[in-house]
């Protein structure tokens, strides 16, 4: 499995948030740390404030701050904001979808893989 650009730039993005918690950091400042185009952070940073997960504010000394302390927030709300973790088969027109006997093995991976991004929380990357 691989994760787009979007999804790994968006969790160094909330780690780097979660070490400078609850002090807030503008988009440049993020940008530059992490080397990531500040023009694709923005977009970023708007699915995060979308979905609750970072709060921004406007002005001169505004930015972006996490929307919770990092131990209450999973690397699996961050990733699932920014990419679906939804594994699908392969051939979108399988007539044997309902009785597919590997769909057992799609569905069991992709609950464990939701199962360990939702096991691990901010906190535990800042260390």
């Amino acid at each position: 499995m691989k994760f787009s650009t979007q999804a790994e730039y968006g969790l160094r993005a909330m780690v780097n948030l979660a070490r400078s918690h609850p002090d807030i950091k503008n988009i440049q400042t993020i940008s530059q740390e992490e080397n990531i185009s500040a023009k694709y952070l923005e977009k970023i940073m708007g699915k995060l404030r979308a979905k609750n997960l970072v709060i921004s504010t406007q002005g001169k000394n505004g930015g972006y701050v996490l929307s919770d302390h990092p131990k209450n927030i999973t690397a699996g709300e961050i990733i699932e904001t920014l990419e679906s973790l939804a594994i699908k088969c392969y051939d979108s027109h399988c007539q044997k979808k309902k009785n597919c006997s590997s769909s057992f093995v799609w569905i069991k991976l992709g609950v464990q893989i939701k199962r360990t991004l939702d096991g691990i929380k901010l906190s535990q990357l800042i260390k």
